[in-house]
């Protein structure tokens, strides 16, 4: 049976790549809205396709989920305070918040802190 740690993962990696391959043109008028550069954008987009690809692999192999589940916690708090400095309204702060509890709640099943 899958678990719903299983579906979190399949979701949180799924919805990066959907945002980071098939709408990056948002990312792109998004990084220039928050004043972040071009490597920043790589740098940040690598990182989460890296992490998302890990919570896939870590459905058959599950001692990798921690760290890339804190690690795109961390990301998608970070989208939430630039989300906040520029003022952005709340339909576009959902996303970025909906992937940071799920990412929280993979971590805390991981640890075995809640079902």
């Amino acid at each position: 049976m899958i678990n719903l740690s299983v579906i979190a993962q399949l979701i949180v990696a799924i919805s990066v790549v959907i945002v980071w391959v098939f709408r990056f043109d948002n990312i792109v008028k998004e990084f220039k809205q928050y004043g972040l550069s071009d490597l920043t954008r790589t740098i940040v987009g690598a990182t989460k396709i890296v992490l998302a690809t890990l919570l896939v692999t870590g459905i058959w192999y599950p001692s990798l989920v921690l760290i890339p589940s804190l690690l795109m916690a961390f990301l998608m708090l970070s989208a939430q305070y630039f989300h906040f400095k520029v003022n952005n309204p709340w339909q576009k702060r959902i996303p970025s918040l909906f992937l940071l509890l799920l990412s929280l709640y993979i971590a805390a099943a991981t640890l075995n802190l809640i079902a």
